[in-house]
């Protein structure tokens, strides 16, 4: 296993350098990922019979993982990051291409856990890598440009699905095969035509909490838990309550990634520009209104087209998520990133652990509350957003920071 510092990785062709690593996992990570989600709700209703409360149950599940990510801090001991994210790759393939196997709760169950360690131990370390190898001035612009193939590879995995599906009269099995195969092939490639790239600055390998990064923590914990009621209902509401095929699900989606293909690179420059402060208010203040809104949608039946324009509104809305990255970056000591990317994954998906089976329940009696507690937590991180300065850096964390006093 080669192992070549990040100083020296310039001497590499433009194909091997760790950008182009960082775009190959931006690409083959959605291919399994995003066709599991496409298929989902269609596969849980049509196959498996599931209902709300089955479906919470099934993404509390799905999250366990994500909650126990700061296990990646006894990982890397024993694997570099870059091991782990291209291993965790092919678990996801493998565990993909599984899933139409198991049409019963109990087998989704189990290889949803499956798939779901090998994503989230990938998006901690991901994450961890990209902070570590992009410098301060272009990850904004960077970041934006990864979202954008992760988009694009998304997209052509969607497109696949919608040209194909009702032509060729295909099966999930088929489907989530070929897609989970392919992420699981490609991650072997990933790991065999790269060198090991040797950050400048050695990780801590233990779990750290730093009172200083309280801000950060908060945002990520909001974050999780706002996203869980879109990512398990908004989908869901397409096919139980306006009975939307999975051709017509997965062509919403694809509209939502060539919005996104154009927008996420304009994002990352305007978060470089503007900073992160606007960035998260932007996108809080607008989570806001369109959780709000559909929970109009069950108050008022305004239709199919109002849900689905919702639904491409808030996707977009989330690409400036990116903004909470870089803000840490900024902020944080260099040899932190890595323990403090698997802790603030755990806090993302606190919420997720227990949200989904719980709102489920909600689900059943009151849609509309579901998304009222969606509008309540974007308020509250609007209200987060703004204590991030305009200027985030070391010692200068919150505009209640004092300046240049870094406090653990």
């Amino acid at each position: 296993m080669r192992i070549l510092p990040l100083s020296r990785a310039e001497e590499l062709p433009r194909w091997r350098r760790p950008e182009a690593l960082l775009m190959l996992f931006a690409f083959i990570m959605p291919v399994a990922f995003a066709t599991w989600s496409a298929l989902l709700n269609n596969f849980v209703v049509e196959v498996a019979a599931f209902d709300g409360a089955d479906i919470g149950l099934l993404h509390t599940v799905r999250e366990i993982p994500g909650f126990l990510a700061v296990g990646v801090i006894l990982v890397i001991m024993v694997m570099r990051e870059q091991v782990v994210a291209t291993t965790s790759l092919a678990l996801l393939g493998v565990a993909t291409a599984l899933t139409a196997a198991f049409p019963s709760l109990g087998g989704l169950l189990l290889v949803t856990l499956l798939s779901s360690i090998g994503f989230h131990y990938y998006e901690t370390v991901n994450q961890s890598l990209q902070l570590q190898w992009l410098p301060k001035d272009r990850a904004p612009a960077m970041l934006g440009t990864l979202l954008a193939v992760g988009s694009g590879a998304t997209f052509l995995a969607y497109g696949a699905i919608v040209l194909t599906w009702e032509t060729f009269d295909l099966s999930y099995g088929l489907v989530y095969g070929l897609a989970g195969g392919f992420t699981a092939l490609a991650a072997l490639v990933a790991h065999l035509a790269f060198p090991q790239f040797e950050a400048p600055h050695p990780q801590l390998k233990k779990m750290i909490l730093r009172r200083r990064y309280w801000l950060y923590y908060c945002l990520q914990f909001m974050s999780g838990a706002r996203r869980q009621i879109f990512v398990v209902f908004a989908g869901f509401m397409m096919v139980e309550r306006y009975g939307l095929p999975v051709h017509q699900v997965t062509l919403l989606y694809m509209v939502t990634l060539a919005i996104n293909m154009v927008s996420a690179p304009l994002v990352g420059r305007a978060v470089g520009r503007f900073g992160e402060r606007a960035a998260l208010l932007v996108e809080y203040g607008g989570l806001t209104t369109v959780f709000v809104l559909y929970a109009g949608l069950y108050l008022f039946d305004w239709g199919v087209w109002t849900a689905a324009g919702l639904f491409v509104v808030n996707n977009v809305f989330f690409a400036l998520a990116l903004a909470i990255k870089t803000y840490f970056q900024k902020i944080a000591a260099p040899g932190d990133i890595a323990p403090t990317a698997a802790v603030a994954f755990t806090i993302n998906h606190i919420a997720a652990v227990f949200l989904p089976a719980l709102l489920g329940l909600l689900w059943l009696a009151s849609p509309v509350a579901v998304f009222a507690v969606a509008a309540g937590l974007a308020g509250t991180s609007f209200g987060l957003s703004l204590l991030v300065p305009r200027h985030p850096r070391e010692g200068q964390e919150t505009v209640l920071s004092r300046p240049l006093a870094i406090a653990e």
